[in-house]
């Protein structure tokens, strides 16, 4: 692969899907200004490493775990993790088809273990496929599987109970 066709492939890649890789962000810090730093970072990351990226199809995957990873090592560094209420977030939010406006699902999606939460915003919101959402977590497909399965259970029972509140 010729350096600067991938540079360009890259480029348009992160033109294209800004917004999806700010929410990602965001859901890890639940802070505008942090998740901006942490996509920044992430950017810059990626486009000093470029040369190692051995196949243009893995591209998507391969910038997604280093936003994983940017966002993860940032919470670690400042050891705190904000939240933030609903109607910031859905002020935050861009339009999209996609994005959940479901409360009651919001809310419980929050009450999930950061490794569960993880998989389901991956496979579910960000339309990952398992074995990419594997790679990006650095797990086997089996575990992805196994998280996704629980956390889709976890994620039955508190909107139940929400809903007979």
């Amino acid at each position: 692969m010729k350096h600067q066709h991938v540079e360009q492939l890259f480029v348009a890649f992160i033109r294209a899907n800004k917004e999806r890789f700010y929410l990602l962000a965001y859901s890890y810090t639940k802070n505008e200004q942090d998740a901006l730093d942490i996509v920044q970072d992430s950017i810059q990351k990626a486009l000093q490493s470029l040369h190692t990226l051995q196949n243009e199809q893995q591209l998507k995957s391969w910038f997604y775990k280093i936003v994983v990873r940017t966002a993860i090592d940032f919470l670690r560094k400042h050891k705190r993790i904000q939240v933030t209420d609903d109607e910031q977030l859905m002020f935050l939010s861009p339009p999209q088809n996609d994005t959940y406006e479901n409360m009651d699902l919001d809310s419980a999606l929050d009450t999930l273990p950061p490794a569960y939460r993880e998989v389901i915003i991956l496979r579910y919101f960000e339309d990952l496929k398992i074995e990419d959402v594997a790679q990006i977590v650095d797990a086997n497909v089996n575990t992805v599987k196994s998280r996704i399965y629980k956390a889709l259970k976890l994620l039955k029972i508190e909107l139940t109970k929400e809903e007979l509140s």
